[in-house]
């Protein structure tokens, strides 16, 4: 009788332990099953990863054609409009200066230089009369004069010009009763 109780202790000691291996091993695959799973998601994430890189480098190389394209058709359309006044000056340097029709071409070939470059947007800064604006003007001269306000502008030196908002070169201004 001592065997049998031997037995039944040494098969209860047994069957636990076959009960925690099967354990063990449906959580290890378990484990294992949810890092293929964790694995395969990091794959799918670094492939897209590589073409959204990818395709952010094709994106910057075809902005950059895009660009220089663009400067290049600017330009080539800014000296196409100014074309037509060059080849009204070279005319002018073959023409007598003495002759009454001479300055008529002149001012002609400047009036046509002027539309040119209106039309591609230029705008003179011409602010006689107006108050004195440190963006837009460069006080040269400081006069005092009791029949204009404080800080107007009497006279333009040099004319200003402007392309949109950005000014290209400031009005060179006289200024009066300056603070």
């Amino acid at each position: 009788m001592a065997e049998k109780t031997k037995k039944k202790k040494d098969e209860k000691i047994k069957e636990p332990a076959v009960e925690a291996t099967q354990e063990n091993s449906e959580a290890t695959d378990a484990i294992a099953e949810e890092l293929e799973a964790v694995k395969a998601e990091l794959e799918k994430t670094k492939d897209m990863l590589l073409r959204t890189c990818a395709e952010f480098d094709n994106f910057k190389k075809r902005e950059t054609a895009n660009r220089d394209k663009t400067a290049a058709y600017v330009k080539g359309e800014t000296i196409k409009a100014l074309l037509p006044s060059i080849d009204n000056i070279n005319r002018s340097l073959a023409a007598d200066p003495d002759s009454p029709d001479y300055a008529k071409g002149v001012t002609m070939t400047i009036k046509g230089l002027t539309e040119a470059l209106t039309k591609l947007g230029l705008e003179e800064i011409n602010p006689v009369g107006e108050e004195f604006n440190v963006d837009m003007h460069q006080a040269v001269m400081r006069v005092e004069d009791e029949s204009v306000g404080a800080n107007i502008i009497t006279e333009v030196l040099q004319t200003g010009y402007k392309l949109g908002d950005n000014v290209l070169r400031y009005a060179m201004v006289k200024v009066a009763n300056c603070d």
